[in-house]
C-alpha cells in the first residue's frame, strides 16, 4: 500500500515539476488536484442534482441566462481576439508553430489567453447547473457531461505544459465558435418570440462538428511530419477529437435526420 501511495506521490511531483514554469503561479495551473476536484463535484452536481430538484418547481433563471450568455460572448470574442492577434503579431505558422516557452511580451500574451480559455471551460460547467435547475434533464446527455468534463483536463494540459504553439489553432477556432453558440442560446434566453430567428440551430451544430475536422486534420498533419511540438499532445488532441466527431455526429443525426423520419 505504501508503495502504491509512493508511486502517486512520485508521478504527482512529475507532473507538477515539469510544466511551463511561466503559467505554474497562475489560477488552477500548478498541480492537477484542484481541476480534479472540480471534475468530481461536477460529477456530484450531475448525479444529486436532477434527484434534489425531482419534487421541485423549475427554477426562472431567464435574466441570469440572458446575461451570462451574452457575457460569454464577450469573453469568447476577446479571446477570439487575442488568439488571433498575437498568433499574427508572433508570425505563427498554421502548419507547425512550437512554443515560445520565452517571457516576451508576445510569449506571455499567448500564455495568458490560453489561460483564459482554460478557465472558460471551468466557468462553462455551469451551462450544466442551469439544466438541473430549469429540470431540462433530456439535455444532460452523456455528450454533454463528457464534453464538459474532460475540457478541463485538457485545457489543464495546454496551460501547464504546452500554453502556445499548435495549441492556439484550437482556441481560435473555438472561440469563434463559442461566439456564434452562446449568441443563439442568448437570443433563446430572451423568450419563445425569438424562435422565428433561430432558425439556424442545425448549422450550429454543422459549425461545431466543422471545427472538430478542422483540428483532426491539424493535429493528424503533425503527427506526420516533423515539428518541434509534443506529438503526445497531437495524439490526445487527434483521439478526442475522433470521440467527439462521432458524438457530435449521432446527435446531429438523431436531432434532424431521425426526428425527421418520425
Amino acid at each position: 500500500m505504501a508503495s502504491a501511495w509512493d508511486s502517486v506521490l512520485s508521478v504527482h511531483r512529475w507532473i507538477v515539476e515539469n510544466g511551463d514554469k511561466r503559467t505554474d503561479p497562475w489560477l488552477l495551473v500548478y498541480s492537477p488536484i484542484p481541476v480534479l476536484l472540480i471534475f468530481l463535484g461536477y460529477l456530484c452536481v450531475v448525479w444529486v442534482g436532477p434527484r434534489l430538484m425531482k419534487n421541485q418547481q423549475p427554477v426562472d433563471l431567464k435574466a441570469v441566462l440572458i446575461v451570462y450568455n451574452f457575457a460569454m460572448v464577450g469573453l469568447s470574442a476577446f479571446m477570439f481576439h487575442e488568439f488571433l492577434v498575437t498568433s499574427w503579431l508572433s508570425n505563427y505558422s498554421l502548419l507547425c508553430q512550437p512554443v515560445d516557452y520565452s517571457t516576451s511580451p508576445l510569449a506571455m500574451r499567448m500564455a495568458m489567453v490560453c489561460w483564459w480559455f482554460f478557465f472558460s471551460k471551468v466557468i462553462e460547467l455551469s451551462d450544466t447547473l442551469f439544466f438541473i435547475l430549469r429540470k431540462k434533464n433530456s439535455q444532460l446527455t452523456f455528450l454533454h457531461v463528457y464534453h464538459h468534463g474532460t475540457m478541463i483536463f485538457n485545457w489543464w494540459a495546454g496551460v501547464k505544459y504546452v500554453a502556445g504553439g499548435q495549441s492556439f489553432f484550437i482556441g481560435l477556432v473555438n472561440t469563434f465558435v463559442h461566439i456564434v453558440m452562446y449568441s443563439y442560446y442568448g437570443l433563446a434566453a430572451i423568450g419563445p418570440h425569438m424562435q422565428k430567428y433561430l432558425w439556424w440551430k442545425r448549422y450550429l451544430t454543422s459549425l461545431q462538428l466543422l471545427q472538430f475536422l478542422l483540428f483532426l486534420l491539424h493535429t493528424g498533419y503533425n503527427l506526420f511530419t516533423e515539428c518541434d511540438f509534443p506529438d503526445s499532445m497531437n495524439i490526445v488532441v487527434f483521439g478526442y477529437c475522433i470521440t467527439l466527431i462521432i458524438l457530435f455526429s449521432n446527435f446531429y443525426y438523431q436531432s434532424y435526420f431521425h426526428k425527421k423520419q418520425k
